[in-house]
């Protein structure tokens, strides 16, 4: 089995910004309930700008969305961003489980054959 990845548009974007735990923080935070740059920022030992640049990758990356409301700006994850890199994900698990049902057939095989 092949994970064809030609229709998974930004998937290295969506792992590489994935990669930084500050940045999966936000995700988990903003996934659930919108914050604004400024309540994140609240949660970190890091200058504000630093958060906010955090949150623009994660927007690069399409894993979350910010709108204006008055003089905040509200993060919100985004749920079908995250649900395509599960997809990707359970794809690579399947091909991890058909290998090892593999191995295990030809290691049940090699036992009959030497019991023979």
């Amino acid at each position: 089995m092949v994970v064809d990845q030609s229709t998974e548009t930004g998937i290295d974007r969506i792992f590489q910004a994935l990669a930084d735990a500050t940045r999966r923080d936000i995700v988990s935070r903003v996934i659930t309930a919108s914050h604004s740059v400024t309540s994140l920022a609240e949660h970190y030992d890091m200058s504000f700008a630093a958060v906010q640049k955090h949150v623009q990758v994660l927007e690069r990356a399409l894993l979350v969305t910010k709108e204006r409301r008055g003089r905040e700006q509200l993060v919100r994850g985004r749920i079908d961003t995250i649900g395509r890199a599960a997809a990707l994900l359970q794809a690579y698990e399947q091909i991890w489980a058909q290998r090892a049902l593999r191995i295990d057939k030809i290691l049940v095989e090699d036992t009959h054959k030497e019991k023979s």
